[in-house]
């Protein structure tokens, strides 16, 4: 069978209706900034791109120069093309619009440029998450309440690792895909068509530093998995833990697991709300996840329903196999039912 590119792949979903041609100009635009990343993530030392770059971003964190330099890439590659209305970026305090000079099309883009860039100077896998918005029929000049659209509204979303290999995830709606780029030829090529992630697992990824800090039910499920087979489970389990989101997803797409960022005491007591941004991270990889038939949750209830308030809201992240998920999703739920007397 011929190798199917990924723009031979978005002209058969064109066709089958299940995208419009602005949308698929959008994904390939993406997918050529992508690239360039690849190209400035893999030449490491000689390109002169590890270390920080000396200035924060929006959340005070201190930003890498392949933070930054990869921001510049995918505001550059999508500022002309007539595909987008605004695009914003986990490293911008507001949304950027598309200069009056270029035409504006229907879409809202939100990126996180790159995922994991704490792991960049020790050569650990790093990524870029995306999700595509449909901008209100009615707005010209799209502001950030624009982009406050729940998960379920997504088009389109995606991420892509730079590993060993750069492969490309993406979905629309119907159904989860994987392209691995040909170096050879310059293109992404379809590797897995409607991935599926089992049900059933015996892997999971925590940052188990953060275990005393845990809710009562979150310390109740894992504890359960430590145990193994000696323990109410009956099974042993392994746990994984890349502390780069997209490296942990790909692996529970590639072979099941889950992953979980729960919220804790000491995100509570800096007032916070969870750990993972809500439009940058966990609904694009809670859209991937589903449509790849496993489940994403807050720890309460599903992540595509959560209605967001603010452009870089944060949420607690349980994602992955279902068995699994759903098991600790009904630990909080029902700890909360207890807490409140069964009411």
């Amino acid at each position: 069978m011929n190798p199917v590119s990924l723009i031979q792949f978005l002209i058969e979903e064109r066709r089958a209706g299940h995208i419009n041609a602005e949308l698929s100009l959008l994904l390939e635009v993406v997918a050529r900034a992508c690239k360039r990343i690849g190209v400035a993530v893999n030449k490491g030392a000689l390109g002169g791109v590890l270390g920080n770059a000396g200035t924060d971003n929006v959340q005070g964190e201190a930003q890498k120069k392949l933070d930054v330099i990869s921001n510049e890439i995918l505001l550059e590659a999508n500022a002309w093309g007539g595909h987008l209305a605004a695009c914003a970026s986990e490293e911008m305090e507001d949304p950027q619009p598309i200069h009056d000079m270029y035409p504006k099309g229907h879409h809202l883009l939100l990126f996180d440029p790159l995922d994991g860039s704490s792991n960049i100077d020790v050569n650990v896998s790093v990524g870029t998450i995306f999700s595509v918005l449909r901008c209100p029929d009615e707005v010209t000049e799209p502001t950030a309440e624009h982009f406050l659209q729940p998960g379920t509204a997504q088009l389109a979303a995606g991420y892509v690792v730079y590993g060993p290999a750069t492969v490309l995830v993406l979905t629309f709606g119907h159904g989860t895909h994987e392209f691995t780029l040909d170096r050879e030829v310059g293109s992404f090529v379809l590797s897995r068509r409607a991935v599926l992630i089992p049900p059933t697992t015996a892997e999971f990824a925590i940052n188990m530093s953060n275990q005393r800090h845990w809710e009562a039910p979150m310390q109740r499920y894992v504890g359960e998995l430590l145990a193994g087979k000696d323990g109410p489970r009956g099974r042993d389990f392994n746990m994984r833990w890349v502390g780069s989101m997209v490296a942990d997803v790909h692996r529970i797409l590639t072979r099941g697991g889950v992953f979980y960022y729960p919220l804790d005491a000491k995100i509570r007591a800096n007032g916070g709300t969870g750990k993972l941004r809500l439009m940058y991270e966990a609904n694009p990889m809670a859209f991937i996840v589903e449509q790849a038939g496993g489940m994403a949750t807050t720890g309460r209830a599903r992540v595509l329903d959560v209605q967001p308030t603010a452009l870089h809201q944060r949420v607690p992240v349980f994602l992955g196999s279902q068995e699994e998920v759903a098991l600790v999703t009904h630990y909080h739920c029902e700890a909360d039912g207890a807490q409140d007397g069964g009411r």
